[in-house]
């Protein structure tokens, strides 16, 4: 089905409706620059297959927009499929010796959480995902051999790596206390990444309907949000959206280099009857280690319960600035003077990814180091500055000369 398009005469309404619906959906205005950094992070995406162009009625992406917003899909079950390309190394065997030094050098727990999300930074997975209501939701990670479970049950946060045979228990604040995203709720479906690219949606935005899609046996539109500024790396971003209920069943992001999509997540299955209690039901097994969230001794493992992941980005860093609007908004901190400790880890593993990544660089600012990725750029200054953003290299270095 082709693009929905508006006449000229009706685009300043257009625009008006759109801006509209984007105040109705308030919870979703912040910089791009997070929304990058985010993505990289915990690094997740597939290419899945649509089928069909189901014919529904037309909508305006202000409609759409708010429809997403207003969507409370309260009870789920399915299988999401995602996978990253960032154009990262591959982090296998990096990660596996950043999760066992965590379990055994320092307290921590291989089931922890925060102890996964670098497993996830490359390459293709399948999550079988459950919810029903604010308080209780099942992510599982599945592999070859393993799962690898988040269970959120009322104040009780599981996690459980079947590998290791470890389980990791914190202690978590009802739906109506939480103020962000606690650190256990690693962002996994295409509704956490669709809430995350919703934030970019200002004025230096397009924001298009574009035809229709069967996504995971569902009829849905294809919200498409692209940069209108140059010097973004964000190409565009597609979102799947349930025609019924509004919630987003696929969302791809592809790099303005081209190429395949760096991330790209979508069910495959979806089903929105209510699962079974027992899904939410989690007993260590006989034998299994278990560790408290305070128990643990390493500073990584040390957040409160609750704790968003973005609430201490810019803690002890020198606070947290934001350089430029929308698509290029560049976030700005200091480490205190600790600049890149290229070759000093003692550790040739992470040295080689970190030279890898990196390039040397020097403006007035002084000289530093460019790592990038397919998405995310970042500019580490020898004096410990932070330049980091969904834009290109020589943005980062004129943003260090004009703070210069």
């Amino acid at each position: 089905m082709a693009p929905y398009e508006s006449d000229d005469s009706t685009k300043a309404d257009e625009a008006e409706d759109v801006r509209s619906g984007r105040r109705k959906a308030a919870r979703y205005v912040v910089p791009v620059a997070v929304v990058g950094v985010a993505a990289a992070t915990i690094g997740l995406v597939p290419a899945l297959a649509d089928s069909g162009d189901p014919d529904l009625p037309k909508v305006t992406a202000q409609q759409l927009i708010e429809k997403i917003a207003k969507s409370d899909v309260q009870q789920l079950s399915g299988t999401v499929k995602v996978s990253t390309d960032l154009g990262l190394p591959d982090l296998g065997g990096l990660a596996s010796g950043f999760a066992s030094g965590a379990a055994e050098g320092d307290g921590g727990s291989s089931a922890d959480p925060q102890s996964k999300l670098l497993e996830l930074a490359s390459g293709t997975h399948t999550l079988r995902v459950a919810a029903d209501g604010p308080d209780r939701s099942r992510v599982s990670l599945l592999d070859s051999a393993a799962e690898y479970s988040v269970i959120h049950n009322g104040d009780d946060v599981w996690a459980y790596d079947s590998k290791s045979n470890e389980a990791y228990h914190a202690t978590a604040p009802r739906s109506e206390e939480k103020k962000g995203k606690a650190p256990e709720d690693v962002p996994a479906t295409p509704k956490d990444f669709a809430e995350e690219a919703l934030k970019a949606v200002d004025d230096t935005t397009s924001v298009t309907v574009d035809g229709t899609a069967q996504i995971a046996g569902r009829d849905a539109y294809r919200l498409v949000i692209k940069p209108k500024q140059s010097g973004s790396t964000v190409g565009a971003i597609s979102i799947g959206v349930d025609a019924k209920t509004g919630l987003p069943l696929k969302f791809t992001l592809t790099p303005a280099s081209g190429g395949a999509a760096v991330v790209d997540a979508g069910f495959t299955k979806v089903d929105f009857s209510a699962p079974a209690a027992s899904t939410f039901e989690f007993t260590p097994p006989k034998g299994a280690k278990v560790t408290e969230a305070d128990e643990s001794k390493a500073p990584e493992h040390s957040r409160k319960s609750g704790e968003d992941f973005g609430m201490g980005l810019g803690e002890g860093l020198g606070g947290l600035k934001t350089i430029g609007k929308g698509w290029n908004s560049i976030a700005e901190f200091d480490t205190g003077g600790q600049g890149m400790p290229s070759g000093s880890s003692g550790n040739s593993d992470v040295d080689g990814f970190l030279n890898s990544l990196g390039d040397q660089v020097s403006g007035k600012f002084g000289s530093g180091t460019v790592f990038s990725t397919r998405l995310v750029n970042a500019l580490i200054t020898d004096d410990g500055k932070v330049y980091a953003g969904a834009v290109t290299k020589d943005a980062l270095v004129k943003a260090a000369d004009a703070a210069h």
